[in-house]
């Protein structure tokens, strides 16, 4: 019998493997990134932003709620067949996305895109706190992330660069075909992480504790200071990246960019946020979560104020390295907060209710930015949107309390 055992040197293989295919993940998010509110609008004739940014809210209402079931499951049935279903349900996007004939299958496709991401990154990111128990779960949560935007950033610049030479369909989905194969192939090796939390429970002493699904949805959504903080935290903060997922394209576009530019615009932010994350959750567990989640709320801010006051692409691209640079600060380091509190008995349930209402930040964000920006203008949809990353930030130096686990555990 193979021997368990906690930390990411020790699991490096597994971890590895799961760093490897949460990449494939972000590129099922990426391939969309640039070109679909561009589809949107020549191909669907949509006009008003709200429409456009539907497509949007219906992948953050899935992604929200299959986030919360796959946590309760992860904790009931383990993570491995999670895992792979979320890959067979991610089978049909790229053909949806390639031959809709209506937007209403654009749609359909966010769903079933929304559902996958909620069981294959929910479980990938529960499999990694598994495996590396608590003194190094920041810089676990900040390869995980890291891996994952990187690849947004790759797929978004890809699918753009391919849009501008061949057209918006179908080819720049192709890219999608690749992924869900080796994804699902992959996914096919991880071995079963469920036993390391069981050791990490019992080296705890919390083997025992358990809460119901009520009392788990309570305590992390408002119960809890420091959970509910970091929930807050995780919905603003993908509040403002769904309102940059829809109107960033549309912004540049309006400034008479082509496609090409777009996606290497659109590449920027998540580029930066995903290479900026290891160090910032190795910073985690060195210097705290508090600050690091309340600075990086700011940061988003300023980054949101500037992109929307610039007309040139210098302007752009600073904005989007401050978003980018501000939610690596905070992105690994909530995940961490999650695994600080609750204990291993119950900690799959944590992570799906926060990233329920974190990622149901995509839906609201989208709703939010759509009918201000056709109220009052792109700019406008971006202060408000800015304001409120801003007033998060303050919530959270207010209210949360710092977490992190003593260096010498």
């Amino acid at each position: 019998m193979t021997t368990v055992r906690l930390g990411l040197r020790e699991n490096l293989e597994q971890f590895s493997l799961l760093v490897v295919i949460n990449a494939f993940v972000g590129g099922m998010v990426g391939m969309e990134r640039s070109i679909l509110p561009a589809i949107a609008n020549q191909e669907f004739g949509l006009a008003a932003r709200a429409g456009m940014l539907s497509f949007i809210v219906v992948f953050g209402v899935t992604k929200a709620v299959v986030n919360y079931a796959a946590g309760r499951l992860a904790d009931r049935f383990g993570r491995k067949h999670l895992l792979v279903g979320g890959w067979l349900l991610a089978s049909p996007v790229p053909f949806l996305l390639m031959w809709a004939p209506t937007w209403n299958w654009v749609l359909a496709a966010n769903v079933l895109l929304g559902a996958s991401q909620g069981l294959t990154w929910s479980t990938t990111v529960i499999m990694k706190i598994d495996l590396v128990g608590p003194r190094q779960r920041g810089l676990a949560m900040g390869l995980n992330e890291c891996s994952g935007y990187l690849a947004v950033a790759a797929a978004a610049f890809l699918t753009g660069w391919v849009a501008s030479r061949t057209g918006l369909r179908p080819e720049p989905f192709y890219l999608g075909v690749i992924f869900v194969i080796a994804g699902f192939t992959l996914s096919l090796l991880v071995r079963e992480t469920a036993p390391h939390a069981l050791v990490e429970s019992r080296a705890a002493g919390a083997e025992g504790e358990q809460h119901t699904p009520r009392d788990a949805f309570w305590r992390t959504t408002f119960g809890d200071r420091n959970l509910s903080s970091a929930t807050q935290a995780g919905l603003v903060n993908n509040l403002n990246d769904g309102m940059a997922w829809g109107l960033f394209p549309l912004l540049f576009a309006a400034q008479g960019m082509n496609l090409r530019q777009i996606g290497v615009l659109a590449a920027v932010y998540p580029a930066t946020w995903g290479a900026t994350q290891i160090a910032t959750g190795a910073l985690a567990d060195r210097l705290g979560r508090k600050w690091l989640v309340a600075g990086g709320m700011w940061v988003q801010a300023a980054g949101i104020l500037i992109v929307s006051l610039s007309t040139t692409s210098p302007g752009f691209a600073t904005g989007s390295v401050l978003l980018g640079l501000g939610t690596a600060m905070v992105y690994p380091t909530l995940l961490a907060v999650i695994g600080d509190v609750a204990t291993p008995g119950w900690r799959a349930s944590a992570v799906g209710v926060y990233r329920f209402w974190r990622d149901l930040g995509y839906a609201i964000g989208a709703l939010l930015a759509g009918v201000a920006a056709d109220a009052f203008g792109l700019a406008a949809a971006m202060w408000i949107v800015g304001a409120l990353t801003f007033a998060s930030g303050v919530a959270v130096a207010v209210r949360m309390r710092e977490t992190r686990p003593p260096l010498t555990i």
